[in-house]
């Protein structure tokens, strides 16, 4: 059981859920060998890990980095991103980008969230795979949480991520819209869900508070009812 006398924490996944599409899969598209979807499929399919799986196909990508930054620029942020860090502040609770995408990559987006808010975004702890540029026109991948495989091969081990930036037992607050973070949905006390998390978390009996934007997060933390809501899982 959650500590309810503790301020609530909030994770949140980036691509999809604070970009307004899956980033990898847009870099993908425009920069890789065909194959990348074959090794999708792999990864859907159960065959391999998240891990693998993104280190297989960013090996198969061909782009300069300022082709990369040209194609990032054009990805918008869910508009409801910076209302939630305000009503986060606002009610002292902690958030935190937790996601299986690229550092590289959320870095250059977040880039986008208004001067004014820069200084609130730096207080946000991003938990992500690691991206860089090698040679003229490769990428070089890393994995650094953990360092080691987690038991599903994660890219990032969320559950992991959560157990340690949440070490005093606080509730756990999750918001996703995407396959890779059913695990995530799994550890969290309540879960906002979309698009193929929502789907995932109806087929497995997983609660979840369907949402379509993040200013629909960012309301229930302006009620105070996220503890309520843990009720209700």
């Amino acid at each position: 059981m959650p500590d309810l006398t503790r301020k609530p924490v909030v994770f949140l996944d980036f691509d999809g859920t604070i970009s307004r599409v899956d980033v990898v899969d847009v870099l993908l598209e425009r920069y890789a060998d065909r194959d990348w979807l074959r090794v999708e499929q792999d990864w859907k399919n159960g065959r391999i890990g998240s891990r693998t799986c993104l280190a297989r196909q960013m090996a198969l990508v061909s782009a300069t980095r300022v082709e990369v930054d040209a194609l990032l620029s054009t990805i918008d942020i869910d508009p409801g991103f910076v209302p939630l860090l305000d009503a986060c502040t606002a009610d002292g609770i902690r958030a935190h980008v937790v996601s299986d995408g690229f550092d590289y990559c959320i870095a250059r987006i977040l880039a986008q969230v208004p001067a004014s808010h820069q200084a609130l975004l730096d207080t946000v702890p991003v938990s992500a795979s690691h991206l860089e540029p090698y040679g003229s026109r490769g990428w070089r991948t890393g994995f650094p949480f953990p360092e080691g495989n987690c038991e599903h091969g994660c890219a990032t081990c969320k559950p992991a991520v959560m157990r340690a930036m949440n070490a005093a037992g606080a509730l756990s607050i999750f918001v996703g819209d995407g396959l890779s973070d059913r695990y995530a949905a799994a550890a969290a006390d309540v879960v906002f869900a979309k698009d193929t998390l929502a789907a995932h978390c109806a087929e497995h009996g997983i609660a979840f508070f369907p949402y379509e934007t993040l200013a629909d997060v960012a309301a229930f933390v302006d009620q105070g009812t996220l503890r309520e809501m843990h009720e209700y899982r």
